[in-house]
């Protein structure tokens, strides 16, 4: 996957956040491309959203622990350079990456991720569930059962990595693992608790992301 290129907003009264939907796309060159894109975005270049689905992976953070990953089987596990622990993204889970300038907003990484947990719990509730946060432990959680994970990197005052939601996917690789790092710690899907139809729970996630971080205008 070739990284994105540069793309410049001159007026920045108007905050725009460009979302790029990569579909099915194998971990790595999407993870080599989050890099890239950091590494060479400029002053104006336009915030990005990237939204995907992975094949079945593990992806342990920066502080993982090898005793977390129980027995991988036949999934592969990548080390990568976000925050947290090991975690699984496979088909049927939202990923989703915004590829920021904070520096630029004057958006703190505390509240950056409580804005993103917020707009995950304002889509559960479109659906009637209940998300919730636990103190130490950023992600959303309903009734225990963790049903989205966040790790984040921040590089010179720009983001990458993202979010993890569970929306209708199969769950078995979690019991390969202690999930985020948490022995015994049970995650459940929105698809356990709610109709769901995948595009649309994508396209409210955007709307609520979108919303909770200031941006005027969405654009593809």
């Amino acid at each position: 996957m070739s990284s994105s290129s540069t793309i410049r907003n001159p007026d920045q009264s108007t905050r725009q956040l460009r979302v790029r939907q990569l579909g099915l796309a194998d971990y790595e060159p999407v993870w080599h491309a989050m890099q890239d894109f950091t590494d060479q975005r400029e002053e104006h270049t336009v915030d990005e959203l990237w939204l995907v689905q992975h094949p079945p992976v593990f992806t342990q953070g920066q502080a993982g622990k090898a005793e977390h990953v129980l027995a991988p089987g036949d999934i592969p596990v990548i080390q990568v350079d976000r925050g947290g622990q090991v975690t699984y993204h496979g088909p049927g889970q939202i990923v989703a990456y915004p590829l920021l300038d904070i520096r630029r907003s004057g958006l703190g990484v505390r509240e950056l991720v409580n804005r993103i947990e917020e707009s995950i719990i304002r889509v559960l509730e479109q659906y009637k569930v209940k998300g919730e946060r636990r103190e130490g432990a950023p992600g959303i959680y309903v009734s225990d059962e963790k049903i989205a994970s966040l790790g984040l990197r921040v590089r010179r005052g720009r983001t990458f990595h993202g979010l993890a939601f569970n929306i209708d996917m199969d769950l078995e690789p979690f019991q390969r693992i202690n999930p985020c790092g948490y022995e015994g710690l049970r995650v459940t899907q929105l698809s356990a608790m709610a109709t769901v139809d995948f595009s649309e729970v994508e396209s409210r996630l955007v709307d609520s992301i979108s919303h909770q971080l200031g941006y005027s205008e969405v654009i593809s």
